[in-house]
């Protein structure tokens, strides 16, 4: 199937909308300019800018969020149009982290920024089927309003979601889609899955205070570096044995520090680390249970504890009617083989807050070369994405749009 013909529908149908040549070679560079130029979350000015320079351009009539980036704007529709509209989200921000590419000309150009979550890709393609779709309604052939959602802050927990939802962006929403670059998968398949795709992940901050004391005498002090040793082997294994296991509860350090010198046991201990969930019900019964597990170990050293539990996002629960209208639009693009099976990930995605108000879904959009070998990884310096995933996306998104028009 060429980029610029249209879709064929099972029973014969066209389903129009497709990806015209010259709009995907301009998308090309939009994606590579926002690659050069990555920004932090609420940080995303630039970028801001530049999405709505494009569809002002388009004679669409972007608004930008009250939290002074990102932005939305609606394809179709009038004031008091009564029909739900859909909503295609995209997150924009960067991660602190460099870009360790080579041999590429997009390379970033801001020392310690990089996208390398994708974050441009979904960027992108949220902007090119919005200008794909006003082409459409210029033509009397959108069935139903469209809000494209920019939305920042996404790698910030709890995510830049909730304030994007305070900002009136979900208002008249009926159905809201994304997708996630998937390194794993080819380009030209999306991964789809019912129910839970991600999961739920929160920051754990802890302090344990007690009076040090010289190591030859450690019976008359609080040994913190022993009990914030026994905290952090002893607290996930006991957490396995108060939560069902299929619950997928996991508490994983990434930061244990205590004392200066070899001799002083020190006064204070901090840990850090994340506590990730598979399943809601447990997510939401999560920081009781981390903090008695905490306190409970902790205790039996006599250490005194102070707990920062970090609400970050709920698992991406996708829902069953919109996977199968993202299944029947890339079915009415590139065929039922383009669809693939896909597992939940104990990443985590503040997608997931919209879903706690409107059905939606999210899909894995393949970004792999195929036959490539690198087993490139998101979050690291030298991830990059096949751009042909942005014309894929499109397909998706516009005729996601076009299907869920025609089908109540």
């Amino acid at each position: 199937m060429s980029r610029d013909s249209d879709a064929q529908l099972p029973g014969g149908e066209v389903l129009s909308g497709t990806l015209p040549e010259a709009l995907r070679a301009e998308l090309i560079a939009f994606r590579r300019d926002l690659h050069m130029h990555p920004e932090l979350g609420n940080q995303e000015f630039r970028t801001t800018a530049a999405i709505k320079a494009r569809l002002e351009k388009a004679g669409l009539a972007p608004r930008v969020l009250d939290t002074g980036t990102g932005l939305v704007c609606d394809v179709g529709g009038r004031d008091g149009d009564p029909r739900p509209v859909l909503a295609l989200r995209a997150d924009i921000d960067a991660l602190p982290i460099p870009d360790t590419k080579a041999g590429v000309p997009y390379r970033s150009t801001v020392p310690d920024r990089a996208h390398a979550c994708g974050h441009d890709i979904h960027t992108t393609a949220v902007l090119g089927a919005g200008l794909v779709l006003a082409e459409l309604d210029r033509q009397g052939l959108l069935p139903r309003p469209v809000r494209l959602i920019f939305q920042p802050a996404e790698e910030v927990l709890p995510g830049g979601a909730p304030d994007t939802i305070a900002s009136g962006a979900l208002e008249g929403v009926g159905r809201i889609i994304g997708v996630h670059c998937d390194p794993k998968v080819d380009v030209g398949r999306i991964g789809l899955r019912v129910g839970a795709i991600t999961s739920a992940c929160d920051r754990l901050e802890v302090g344990l205070d007690g009076p040090g004391g010289h190591t030859a005498r450690p019976h008359l002090t609080t040994d913190l570096v022993t009990a914030a040793a026994k905290v952090a082997a002893e607290v996930p294994a006991l957490l396995a044995r108060r939560v069902d296991a299929r619950a997928g509860l996991a508490v994983t350090w990434g930061r244990l520090e205590a004392g200066h010198a070899c001799n002083v046991i020190p006064q204070h201990a901090e840990l850090s680390g994340t506590v990730r969930c598979l399943d809601l019900t447990a997510w939401r019964e999560a920081p009781d249970l981390v903090h008695a597990a905490i306190d409970e170990v902790a205790g039996m050293y006599g250490a005194k504890t102070v707990i920062n539990y970090v609400r970050g996002v709920p698992p991406v629960v996708n829902d069953a009617t919109v996977i199968d209208l993202l299944a029947r639009a890339m079915t009415a693009r590139r065929g039922s083989s383009a669809i693939e099976d896909t597992e939940q990930s104990l990443g985590g995605e503040d997608f997931s807050w919209y879903l706690e108000h409107v059905p939606g879904a999210m899909a894995r959009l393949g970004v792999r070369t195929p036959g490539d070998t690198a087993r490139l990884d998101l979050h690291r310096g030298d991830f990059d994405a096949d751009e042909e995933a942005i014309t894929v996306a499109v397909e998706l998104f516009t005729a996601s749009a076009l299907l869920d028009g025609n089908h109540p």
